[in-house]
């Protein structure tokens, strides 16, 4: 089949896609699933990847050029679509789909399904039907849970199991019982009390623990006044065990009120996010949980928040639905979220951002969470990128025959229109990864007109100052976006401001591909297979769209002040995205509030239409 026809099956499959709530996937040639994401109205979800104006990131083009067939499964409500994405992720793994990267095996608390369940920790999670209660990022929290459940409940807790007994080697070296520990474990028990510990164990599991202590002292009374002193004393002995550990809990709401807590921070850099997940049971902090984000690029911070709260509540361990969530950044697409929450807790779950007060403070502690966990895997990464130089590196630093490896490089390009608006950028990449954190942009200054070489000079004089002034690393080569007029223009700037010298300068011109050397009047060819040249080329391209974006978001503070931007709530960002796609102002005006909505979002579009309604509506009266 050609590549043509294929387009059109799949444009033909878009453009008869119902405006139905469902799921929708999106398959190369292999029939490997590329994507996978639901939708309030499937068609029209679908085909804004396919619209030039859609405004997507290159990771993204490149997936829609990959697609060659086009699934969809429709669904009855916005909330089977949202359990059914997540089902489909977790069983598919798209390679478009942001993954999730635990840095550790978690430990969670097992109650066994059994007739006489079992209680102990594990790190191996079975779909046996036995209920898995976590996960615990603390080990200590849950040694501290399991240790107040022996002595509270009179349940052995120890982490045996029928598959780690070697019964021809007795009892593991690591425990207290015996071989036949399974058969008779918590035995003395009376099956009834048997049963009702374990209810009590999982209500204390789920932090239930005030309403638990308040039902130990109502048994502790009734067997007292039935002259049932062992049993009162046994009741006693468990409240005791029980209200130790509550004390220990850590108090961090007014209010006994359940509430999940979600935060998200994001690093460029290593282009991955990690989002945090405070548990609050009866105002006290019950436990919390993290993840890594990858796949991240194409994403705003809310969309990448939403995709962690929905995978953890459509996940096998989310555990009881809270009372209220609150999050750290405005969700994009909220209400699937909030109807399956609706569905699974049997009434309205609201989802906060907090702005002031302790619920404010709350989130900030998530952050920090966030952000440390954050830079401790940065570190790791770092850490290890450092044991090894990247093979692109040696092969440049042989190509050139420079006199250390190039293991920062920083690039400069240059940007405008006919001379409008002239930008500079410079990009930086260590190991033959971008370093984003060190990008810079530059407003050219002193130069006016298009003259390219002239503003080449000006950003490397004011890059390489700014370094010797401040005490700045040193980069290993400097690349310029050009031929020998651009590195001419640099390596003067260089001399002028005495910083010539002090590491590698070369020219890349596009047409050939050419290296210029200072100095030598040939270029040098690296070869077009080489992974040198890959890298040379993957700096420069990096650089130019820095470049070119920043220029484009000058030109547009200073040309695309519309009307949309006197909205109060929306910015220039929204309101470049309505333009993109409907072309002009006055399409936004006359467009239908699902149109509107279906672009940015349920709030923002109702926002957006309101305001013109609302403006026609003065007119009319005047």
């Amino acid at each position: 089949m050609s590549s043509d026809t294929t387009d059109i099956d799949v444009q033909e499959k878009v453009d008869h896609l119902p405006t139905s709530p469902g799921v929708y996937m999106f398959k190369d040639k292999g029939g490997n699933h590329l994507y996978v994401g639901k939708a309030k109205r499937l068609r029209n979800r679908v085909r804004s990847y396919f619209q030039d104006s859609g405004g997507h990131d290159g990771r993204i083009k490149v997936m829609v050029r990959k697609i060659d067939d086009l699934e969809v499964i429709v669904t009855d409500s916005e909330a089977e679509a949202l359990i059914l994405e997540n089902n489909l992720i977790k069983k598919h793994q798209p390679r478009y789909n942001i993954m999730y990267r635990d840095d550790k095996s978690y430990p969670y608390i097992c109650i066994t399904n059994q007739e006489r369940p079992r209680v102990f920790p594990t790190r191996t999670v079975i779909s046996d039907g036995s209920k898995y209660i976590g996960p615990y990022d603390s080990v200590m929290h849950m040694r501290r849970m399991l240790e107040t459940i022996r002595k509270a409940f009179g349940l052995c807790t120890c982490a045996i199991s029928s598959k780690n007994i070697n019964r021809t080697k007795g009892a593991p070296r690591w425990g207290s019982c015996l071989d036949d520990y399974l058969d008779r474990c918590s035995e003395e028990l009376d099956f009834e009390e048997y049963k009702a510990n374990i209810e009590k164990v999982e209500r204390m599991l789920n932090g239930r623990t005030d309403q638990l202590m308040r039902d130990l002292k109502e048994e502790m009374q009734i067997a007292s006044e039935a002259l049932e002193f062992e049993k009162a004393a046994r009741i006693r002995d468990s409240l005791k065990a029980v209200e130790k550990y509550s004390k220990k809990m850590k108090m961090v709401a007014d209010k006994k009120v359940d509430r999940d807590v979600y935060a998200l921070t994001v690093d460029e850099e290593i282009s991955e996010a990690c989002g945090v997940l405070f548990k609050i049971r009866e105002g006290k902090l019950l436990g919390k949980f993290h993840r890594f984000l990858k796949n991240i690029s194409h994403l705003e911070e809310g969309e990448m928040l939403q995709s962690f709260i929905e995978d953890y509540y459509t996940g096998q361990f989310a555990g009881a639905i809270p009372d209220e969530v609150y999050v750290s950044h405005d969700l994009p697409e909220d209400d699937p979220l909030l109807q399956y929450l609706w569905q699974e807790r049997g009434r309205k779950v609201p989802i906060h951002r907090p702005q002031r007060g302790e619920k404010a403070q709350l989130m900030r502690m998530a952050m920090s969470n966030a952000e440390l966990l954050l830079g401790q895997r940065k570190l790791e990464k770092e850490k290890a990128n450092r044991k090894r130089i990247p093979n692109s590196v040696e092969e440049l630093k042989e190509h050139l025959q420079l006199d250390r490896l190039p293991r920062r490089i920083e690039c400069f390009d240059n940007s405008n229109i006919q001379g409008s608006d002239p930008v500079a950028s410079m990009v930086c990449f260590v190991d033959a990864k971008p370093r984003k954190s060190s990008y810079k942009r530059f407003n050219i200054k002193t130069v006016e007109g298009p003259d390219d070489f002239a503003s080449m000079k000006e950003v490397v004089s004011r890059r390489y100052k700014r370094v010797m002034k401040e005490k700045q690393q040193i980069p290993d080569l400097i690349v310029v976006d050009g031929g020998k007029g651009q590195l001419n223009a640099a390596i003067a700037a260089l001399k002028e401001i005495g910083f010539y010298g002090e590491c590698e300068i070369v020219g890349l011109a596009k047409r050939l591909e050419e290296v210029f050397l200072p100095g030598k009047s040939d270029p040098v060819m690296i070869p077009k297979t080489s992974s040198a040249l890959k890298l040379l080329q993957q700096v420069r391209d990096e650089a130019h769209r820095f470049a070119i974006n920043f220029h484009r978001n000058k030109r547009a503070k200073r040309t695309i002040k519309t009307e949309l931007t006197n909205i109060s709530g929306i910015g220039a960002k929204t309101a470049q995205k309505l333009l993109n796609h409907f072309g002009s102002v006055k399409k936004v005006k006359e467009a239908h509030k699902k149109e509107i909505q279906a672009e940015v979002g349920e709030k923002t579009g109702e926002t957006v239409y309101s305001y013109f309604r609302d403006k026609e509506e003065s007119f009319e009266e005047e």
